[in-house]
């Protein structure tokens, strides 16, 4: 990979607010064309990453570029080739589908010439053309959705920052989300999104582990799964409550879950259906039913976290 791959390229990102160390050590380099996916618990630096590579607040020390341009000298020329996208969706309510757009195609300096056609590009390929003239507050959260990230898009950015974008929308909405994420992705355009729902972090190319400020793990999810090495079984017992306490005491269980009436037992440099079968047979508890399963992003992460808390 050269450097003229790279969208963003940022390296030892460290901000602090006074005493306070926001982020650390942060190094990212995300290619083009990538979904970029970044993970983290609430508090462990990953809006200010973000807004550090927005071009929206210098860095303590460190550097980055992002889509050829420093983010310190010229957050300006960052920020007007960029889209970000909230949870929030900002968007006008009393303002119809259409005028939102001619709204954020005038910011993003869209060419008065081009902006009519762009407009009912992005119309037709969000599949809001029919809803062109309702207003946006009285849009469902999946359209309100799709006309954010029309916004978002207008200016037909080189890189989308996408921050929780899926949350509060229905199972449905999120996938047909998605698979439009990665269609954007397949035209050229890189995108970076934060996201606390694991399964949509599987669906990235590429993943970054930051907490405390740092990132502790960075690859492909499959890469950063396997390089935990991790067994998990889907366990089956009379007295699930009971038989999670039991292995939640042991030593060699990374983690235990209920789901449902099963529970999902996680070890770490051991086979986790011996170590069940172990603490739950000295304690006299059946294991009914026991599957082997492929662990994934979420044990992945689970396991990071709880061995660099205190």
């Amino acid at each position: 990979m050269t450097d003229t791959d790279l969208v963003v390229d940022a390296r030892h990102l460290r901000r602090t607010f006074g005493n306070l160390v926001a982020v650390d050590d942060v190094s990212l380099a995300v290619r083009r064309g990538e979904v970029f996916g970044v993970l983290g618990p609430n508090g462990a630096g990953k809006s200010t990453t973000i807004r550090i590579l927005c071009g929206v607040l210098d860095p303590t020390s460190g550097s980055a570029t992002v889509v050829g341009h420093d983010v310190v000298r010229e957050p300006d020329r960052v920020k007007a080739r960029i889209g970000y996208m909230t949870q929030r969706f900002s968007l006008y309510d009393d303002l119809s589908v259409v005028e939102n757009l001619e709204f954020y195609a005038a910011i993003y300096g869209v060419p008065a010439d081009r902006r009519r056609r762009r407009i009912d590009e992005v119309l037709a390929t969000t599949g809001l053309s029919e809803r062109r003239r309702q207003l946006a507050g009285t849009l469902s959260g999946g359209w309100k959705q799709r006309l954010a990230l029309a916004c978002a898009t207008i200016h037909d950015p080189p890189l989308l920052f996408l921050d929780e974008p899926t949350a509060g929308v229905d199972p449905v909405t999120r996938r047909t989300f998605w698979e439009r994420i990665h269609g954007i992705a397949e035209a050229g355009t890189t995108v970076i999104v934060t996201t606390h729902y694991m399964d949509e972090a599987e669906r990235c190319h590429r993943l970054a582990f930051i907490f405390r400020g740092t990132v502790f793990a960075e690859g492909a999810p499959r890469e950063i799964v396997d390089a935990r090495g991790l067994s998990v079984v889907e366990i089956d017992v009379d007295d699930p409550a009971a038989a999670a306490r039991l292995l939640r005491a042991d030593l060699e269980v990374e983690d235990c879950a209920h789901y449902g009436s099963t529970l999902r037992v996680a070890t770490r440099g051991a086979d986790a259906e011996a170590v069940a079968r172990r603490v739950l047979a000295g304690a006299s508890v059946t294991v009914r039913a026991a599957t082997r399963v492929r662990p994934t992003v979420e044990d992945a992460f689970v396991s990071m976290v709880k061995e660099f808390e205190p």
